[in-house]
């Protein structure tokens, strides 16, 4: 998936938005821009062309949930910005409005919403929404009255029913549920892609390079960006627009518990396949193919070596499938 922005058109808030022909507009935050937003993606495109008109998303930063119950920190987002924005460009959206999520939008009813943003801001002809979609003040809005006030002000509005979707009910809470689990391969089916973890080359304690197994220490760029389960992954890197096949660890590196120096922490670390070149501080995209095995304690360094023997060539299958 390229990076290039080039071709969608970003918006920082619906005000800043000019006039948009025949605007075909669906809303929702879109975590993960899973298989059930990429059909009601596909939706809007097809609306925009039958009436020669545009496609718009309109969603929301920061995510509704963090605004409205700042207490919880349990909610980690599938997406970091960045990667969402390179997800719907791939999805050929003409336009993204990442309109600013705040308790005083909160409170808009559905009325005001409608009318305020989406018909007086946007001039929309026609909105498409996902099964059960609700919005506005207390999520009071639902179809029904979306299509009350499409009769009113003159727009068509569709939804996409569940069994519509694959016969599957995808929704970002279940991959959420699949990742902490571990269960990468389920993940990444809701998905329709692997998912993709971006961050910083770090230096590490070089334990890797004793072992024979170099590794590329990851810091994630996103602080609120959802960890899968700790376990040993195979992967498919990019770096400088070249992708790299290996494996991954997420974990505490157990192992290491005898050492005096020893202090666990969550630690992200890739060994890529016949790959010898010096990438601190560089970007890396990581994405995740399938699990290899679950992060477990070894009696030494010599056990250890041995599994990651074993791990290199269950994770080389699993890439070559």
């Amino acid at each position: 998936m390229s990076p290039n922005l080039d071709f969608v058109k970003i918006y920082n808030a619906i005000e800043e938005i000019g006039p948009i022909r025949n605007p075909v507009l669906t809303t929702g935050t879109f975590d993960g821009v899973h298989k059930g937003h990429q059909k009601i993606l596909s939706r809007i495109k097809e609306g925009a062309k039958k009436i020669n008109g545009e496609s718009i998303l309109l969603t929301f930063h920061p995510h509704p949930r963090m605004v409205l119950f700042p207490e919880d920190n349990d909610l980690m987002l599938l997406n970091s910005q960045k990667e969402k924005l390179e997800l719907l460009e791939a999805a050929g959206i003409d336009h993204v409005i990442i309109h600013p999520f705040t308790k005083k939008f909160s409170r808009l009813s559905s009325l005001e919403f409608v009318r305020g943003l989406l018909v007086n801001q946007i001039g929309v002809r026609k909105l498409v929404i996902g099964y059960n979609h609700h919005f506005g003040r207390n999520r009071e809005g639902s179809l029904e009255h979306l299509l009350e006030h499409g009769e009113m002000y003159g727009f068509d509005v569709e939804e996409i029913p569940a069994q519509d979707i694959d016969n599957v009910d995808i929704s970002s809470t279940k991959i959420r549920r699949a990742l902490k689990e571990g269960e990468i391969q389920l993940a990444n089916d809701f998905l329709g892609y692997e998912y993709m973890l971006n961050g910083e080359v770090v230096k590490g304690a070089g334990l890797g390079s004793q072992l024979g197994f170099p590794t590329a220490n990851i810091k994630i760029e996103e602080k609120s960006k959802l960890l899968p389960a700790n376990n040993v992954y195979a992967i498919n890197a990019v770096i400088n627009g070249k992708q790299h096949q290996g494996m991954l660890n997420i974990g505490v590196r157990p192992t290491l518990e005898t050492n005096k120096d020893y202090q666990p922490s969550t630690s992200i670390e890739a060994h890529l396949f016949n790959f010898n070149e010096s990438i601190y501080g560089q970007h890396v995209r990581i994405q995740l193919a399938g699990k290899i095995r679950e992060e477990k304690k070894f009696s030494g360094l010599d056990e250890l070596k041995e599994q990651l023997q074993k791990d290199k060539r269950e994770a080389v299958q699993v890439l070559s499938t």
